[in-house]
C-alpha cells in the first residue's frame, strides 16, 4: 500500500478558505464594490428594524464641548435643547406607530453632535450616530442608540445614509468636516438630486463671517435664488420654526420630559 501524501497544502490554501471568511479576499481590491454594498446594507438593516422613516440630520464642530470656556457653550446648549425639541416633537418617539420620523442624526462624535445625541436621549428617544474611521480614530459620544451606532470606512457611503432619509438638515459652526457636509446638502439641494429638504444654519454671525454667501451671488457664481436654499436661527426654537417654514411635517406634539442632568 503507497503512502498518501499530506493535504495539509490543500486546508491551508487561502482558495481553500469560504469566501465569506476570507478576509484578504474581502479587504482586495477587486471586492471594493462588495464592500460599498455591505456598508449600505449593514446600517440599512438596523435602521429598518428601528423603524426609522427619516431623520434630522445635526452637524457641527466636534471641539465644542459642554461648558468648555472657550465662549461657544451656546452652541452646545442649545444644539442640546434641539435635539430634544425635535425628538419630541418630531415622531421619533413610536408612540403606537409603526415608523419613527425625524429621528435626530449625527456624525457620532463628540462636540455638537454628541450634544444633539444627548438631547435626543433626554427624550427617551433613540439617535442615530453615522461614524468614520479616520487615521486618529473617531470614537462613538455614549450617547447615541448603541444598535444605530454605525462606523463606515467610506465616506460617500456615509453621506448617502446621511443624505438618504434626512428630512432636513441642521447646520452648527464647525470646521472642513462641517462645510464638507453643508455643501454637500447644498449642492444636492441646488441641482435638484434631492428633495426639497430645510436647511438652517445656527449663528448667523458666524456663518456670515466666515462665507460670504452674497459675494458668491455678486460674482455670478450661484444664482440670487440659491440664497432661499437656506435660513439661519439662534434657538433651537428658531430652529423648529425654520423648519416647519421650510416644510418639514412632524407628528403630532406631545409633553416634553424635563431634561436630566445626565
Amino acid at each position: 500500500m503507497t503512502d498518501r501524501p499530506s493535504n495539509d497544502a490543500q486546508l491551508a490554501s487561502a482558495s481553500y478558505r469560504l469566501a465569506a471568511l476570507d478576509q484578504d479576499f474581502l479587504l482586495s481590491d477587486a471586492m471594493r464594490g462588495l464592500r460599498f454594498q455591505l456598508e449600505y446594507a449593514h446600517a440599512e438593516e438596523a435602521l429598518r428594524a428601528w423603524g426609522v422613516r427619516s431623520t434630522i440630520v445635526v452637524f457641527g464642530s466636534a471641539r465644542v464641548g459642554e461648558g468648555g470656556g472657550n465662549g461657544h457653550e451656546r452652541w452646545y446648549d442649545e444644539a442640546r435643547a434641539f435635539g430634544r425639541l425635535a425628538s419630541t416633537r418630531g415622531g421619533a418617539l413610536l408612540e403606537g406607530q409603526p415608523f419613527r420620523d425625524n429621528v435626530i442624526a449625527t456624525g457620532g462624535g463628540p462636540g455638537i453632535m454628541e450634544a444633539a445625541n444627548r438631547g435626543a436621549i433626554d427624550a427617551g428617544a433613540p439617535s442615530i450616530g453615522f461614524n468614520i474611521t479616520l487615521p486618529h480614530e473617531q470614537m462613538p459620544n455614549p450617547f447615541t442608540t448603541p444598535e444605530l451606532t454605525f462606523r463606515f470606512h467610506y465616506f460617500a457611503m456615509r453621506k448617502m445614509h446621511l443624505a438618504m432619509r434626512a428630512n432636513a438638515l441642521v447646520v452648527f459652526p464647525g470646521g472642513f468636516g462641517t462645510f464638507d457636509e453643508l455643501f454637500e446638502i447644498l449642492t444636492l439641494r441646488q441641482t435638484r438630486k434631492a428633495p426639497p429638504i430645510p436647511v438652517v444654519l445656527f449663528d448667523e454671525a458666524f456663518w456670515r463671517k466666515v462665507i460670504g454667501f452674497e459675494t458668491l451671488v455678486d460674482h455670478g457664481l450661484i444664482a440670487p435664488e440659491d440664497l432661499g436654499l437656506f435660513s439661519f436661527a439662534e434657538t433651537a426654537e428658531d430652529i423648529w420654526s425654520c423648519l416647519l417654514k421650510g416644510g418639514l411635517r412632524p407628528r403630532e406634539s406631545i409633553e416634553a420630559p424635563p431634561i436630566t442632568q445626565a
